[in-house]
């Protein structure tokens, strides 16, 4: 082994315009998510939140898989304390579940070959998911000894429906990437090789439009999931209302009236 192959980040950052490409490289390992990988993919969302110039970031893997999951031999100590790892404060929560830890900003996920247990949480706590016709799913906790901690057993439910999320959680059965797109794990089903492209083309859609706008789209609708329909109705017009003076809502409405693209700016 060289010593690049040490000392090789496991989670890459580019930027790419005003996406954040983040990329799990772990590729001989099969992207097996240890918990040096958890704290540098909450250090690139850390980075992908705070940075005005990002407006959206695609995820994707290199390698023959996605993951094959969790190294559960680094993980089952955490396990057993009771807690996740604490963040630090540049690092915001891949799973979701820490709400002052949540990522404001849109995510995409690319997804192929091996997607097993901490794909499917990850993704689900993203907002667009995109799968090459060669995934193979597994939310296979039980087949451990252990069950789905990382957002599963809530956001199976909410997604995919009582049945269709109790029959993959309870059973730690395989899926494809047909009954991905079926259930609603996957919004796109490309051919394996194009997942990536995919992906970045509706990131780069994603962040070609208002930024504020977007934003608050996506805070709407986690209001709305969260804490229920009511709740999220309730402000639609209260948490519309500063976004009005907004520089972009100027330029929203003079690219209507002159009839061409709109330029955002994110003010």
């Amino acid at each position: 082994m060289t010593a690049d192959a040490v000392t090789a980040p496991k989670i890459l950052t580019e930027r790419r315009g005003h996406v954040l490409l983040i990329g799990f490289n772990r590729p001989e390992k099969y992207n097996a998510f240890d918990l040096e990988m958890h704290h540098q993919l909450a250090a690139a969302y850390g980075l992908l939140d705070r940075d005005p110039e990002l407006r959206c970031a695609l995820v994707y893997a290199n390698g023959k898989a996605f993951t094959a999951g969790l190294e559960l031999t680094q993980w089952t100590p955490a396990f057993a304390s009771g807690a996740w790892p604490e963040l630090a404060d540049h690092e915001r929560d891949p799973f979701g579940l820490i709400p002052e830890k949540r990522v404001t900003k849109p995510i995409i996920f690319a997804m192929h070959g091996i997607c097993f247990t901490v794909a499917i949480e990850l993704a689900l706590a993203a907002d667009i998911r995109v799968a090459a016709d060669d995934c193979r799913f597994g939310q296979i906790e039980v087949k451990r000894g252990i069950y789905a901690v990382g957002g599963a057993t809530v956001r199976m439910v909410q997604e995919f429906g009582w049945g269709n999320a109790q029959k993959y959680l309870l059973t730690g059965d395989e899926f494809n990437a047909a009954e991905a797109l079926r259930i609603g794990l996957v919004q796109e089903v490309v051919p394996a090789g194009q997942q990536f492209e995919r992906g970045l083309a509706i990131a780069e859609r994603v962040a070609a439009q208002a930024p504020l706008g977007v934003y608050a789209s996506l805070k709407s609708s986690r209001i709305a999931i969260e804490h229920g329909d009511q709740a999220a109705i309730d402000r639609l017009v209260r948490d519309l209302a500063p976004i009005m003076d907004s520089d972009d809502v100027k330029e929203g409405v003079a690219s209507f009236v002159e009839r061409r693209p709109a330029r955002f700016k994110g003010r």
